[in-house]
């Protein structure tokens, strides 16, 4: 189906969206990337309408790790909802979730907006006045992989988000670079990362996310939080499995699923 008219493709995604479908079949194969960020961000725009209110972004794919398991070799972003922060320790249940599996992150909060283009990776870090060791909560509702379009669409995988104690102010030897994770399964040693798989850095993923926005008339505002995207592969949770990760020196951040 092309995209002829734009408002109408919106709606078209929109209706099939309360009817509880995500990855529509009719569109597979059709869209390209940016318009799959174009109608992305024109149903946000719907939610905010109607009431919602937007709390930050999400940046994915930024880690090699990432970008080998789902077969992508560029970031892309989605949207954080109020309904999105979840604090360390909340116990979800399972059978609510679309096949969910989880990611470790750092999430940055703004102090000044950050608008492109042209934003380096010097005006990004003096944005950030405090960060929290977080996990992504992440749903497969369709073939991410083989339909990355319409993932896009979908907020590419956007559940919720899970976050541990603030650092606030940030100490002046406070390296993200370096800031490492251990990720654990029901106590069981999964992964490591650091921070330098974020892009080489995590503030390159306010760099990216900040420019790229541009293309598109938006820009991140003071308050904003932004989830830096995973420091290693993203891990399926079954019912029943508790979640950690503990970054140093940030904290540590957990879940459980019944």
């Amino acid at each position: 189906m092309p995209l002829a008219d734009f408002e109408q493709t919106v709606e078209a995604f929109w209706r099939r969206r309360q009817e509880g479908v995500f990855f529509p079949q009719e569109w597979e194969d059709t869209l390209t990337i940016n318009d799959a960020c174009r109608i992305q961000l024109a149903l946000l725009d719907r939610y905010i309408a109607q009431g919602a209110r937007q709390v930050g972004w999400k940046v994915g794919l930024t880690s090699k790790a990432m970008q080998d398991q789902f077969r992508v070799h560029e970031p892309l972003f989605g949207y954080l909802m109020g309904s999105a922060p979840n604090d360390s320790g909340t116990t979800f249940d399972y059978a609510s979730l679309i096949k969910p599996a989880f990611e470790n992150e750092i999430c940055m909060t703004l102090g000044a907006d950050l608008v492109g283009p042209g934003v380096d990776a010097q005006a990004a870090l003096a944005s950030v006045v405090s960060v929290m060791p977080a996990m992504e909560l992440v749903e497969t509702r369709g073939p991410f992989t083989e339909q990355l379009a319409l993932a896009i669409t979908d907020n590419i995988q956007q559940r919720g988000i899970i976050l541990g104690p603030e650092t606030r102010p940030l100490p002046s030897d406070l390296d993200l670079q370096a800031v490492s994770v251990r990720v654990s399964v029901n106590g069981t040693l999964v992964a490591e990362g650091t921070g330098d798989a974020v892009l080489g850095h995590p503030v390159n993923s306010l760099v990216w996310l900040a420019n790229k926005l541009a293309e598109y008339g938006r820009g991140l505002r003071a308050g904003d939080v932004v989830m830096s995207g995973s420091l290693t592969r993203q891990f399926a949770i079954s019912q029943g499995d508790t979640i950690m990760a503990a970054f140093d020196p940030l904290g540590e951040v957990g879940a459980s699923f019944t």
